[in-house]
């Protein structure tokens, strides 16, 4: 059984801090794919206990955790992740509060995605309003960062009529979002991504996960270079980041291009736009699967020690890397 303690960040929002108070000054931020709710994924408790006591692990509930996300977005995370960023912010007593919405503190904040909660972590660095909310963080791990809409095609690509069903129902939540009907939840008739995960979803997340240029898609194989430049070449210098993937995930499945060479094309567009990639420890786990929750423990372990690696390097401060 999992200790530790339950923060409220907003009144209807909770945030999971692994193991005992221990007032650290640092932390880091886990967020969970679809589905993911609290403890749903197992090794945020290993990086918890891996970690020095200068580090606190906390996993963030979000309006869009357990089934929420069918009816939310990729924005509405990015402004409840800042909620949550600053009310830990707060908890240390080195900070100090700038000019209204800026935030600078001596403790560190990382943010670590698992699956869609990487797509969280663009929108929050790249996406709307971000430059509001780039300084609040010192780096970003992105875990299992996968292709929604190349998932799907791949899963139904040897069922030609699933497949057909599959691009209407994309068709019918486009047609939806351009009359201005993007909150209306998709009928579950002829609905296979509704009926696989048992919930309502609207038009417009429908179109965000499953189109091409939809808002969630950042990490498909077939954009363009100029596209990758206008979401990863946006990442600011003094967030580094590092980019994880386990070797054996079944939903990594470019078809452009080789796993590797879509990491490479990720990280070559963030270090042309003048940020930084931890390649030392980002890479891809070998043996390692989508969330890990079954894999050998010297699996999770090598992506224990990569995290553990990456906030010591933020820590201590990436060569470089400068904070204005």
């Amino acid at each position: 059984m999992a200790t530790g303690i339950l923060h409220s960040y907003t009144p209807k929002l909770t945030a999971f801090e692994h193991g005992p108070d221990t007032k650290a000054t640092n932390t880091l931020l886990w967020i969970g794919g679809l589905g993911d709710g609290l403890l749903t994924v197992e090794y945020p408790a290993k990086i918890a206990a891996a970690l020095p006591p200068t580090w606190r692990v906390v996993e963030v509930m979000l309006s869009s955790s357990y089934k929420g996300w069918g009816t939310g977005g990729l924005e509405r995370d990015a402004h409840e992740l800042r909620t949550c960023i600053l009310y830990f912010v707060g908890l240390s007593a080195e900070c100090e509060y700038e000019k209204e919405g800026e935030v600078k503190t001596k403790g560190k904040i990382v943010l670590m995605g698992h699956s869609t909660g990487c797509q969280d972590i663009m929108e929050f660095l790249v996406g709307k309003n971000s430059e509001s909310r780039r300084r609040t963080i010192d780096g970003a791990i992105l875990q299992g960062g996968v292709s929604d809409r190349e998932a799907w095609v791949s899963m139904l690509s040897s069922d030609p009529k699933a497949l057909e069903s599959f691009n209407e129902l994309v068709e019918r939540a486009k047609g939806l979002v351009d009359q201005g009907k993007g909150k209306e939840v998709m009928s579950r008739e002829n609905n296979i991504v509704a009926t696989e995960f048992n919930t309502a979803i609207t038009a417009y997340r429908t179109h965000s996960l499953l189109a091409k240029g939809g808002d969630d898609d950042y990490f498909s194989s077939d954009l363009s270079d100029e596209t990758l430049e206008k979401s990863f070449g946006r990442i600011p210098e003094e967030v580094p980041v590092c980019f994880v993937i386990g070797a054996e995930d079944p939903y990594l499945v470019p078809a452009a291009c080789s796993a590797e060479e879509l990491m490479k094309r990720w990280t070559d567009a963030v270090k042309a736009g003048g940020g930084v990639v931890d390649e030392a420890n980002g890479g891809f786990i070998k043996g390692a699967h989508h969330n890990l929750n079954d894999d050998p423990e010297e699996v999770v372990a090598d992506l224990v020690g990569r995290v553990k690696k990456f906030v010591e390097n933020v820590e201590s401060g990436f060569p470089g890397v400068s904070r204005l």
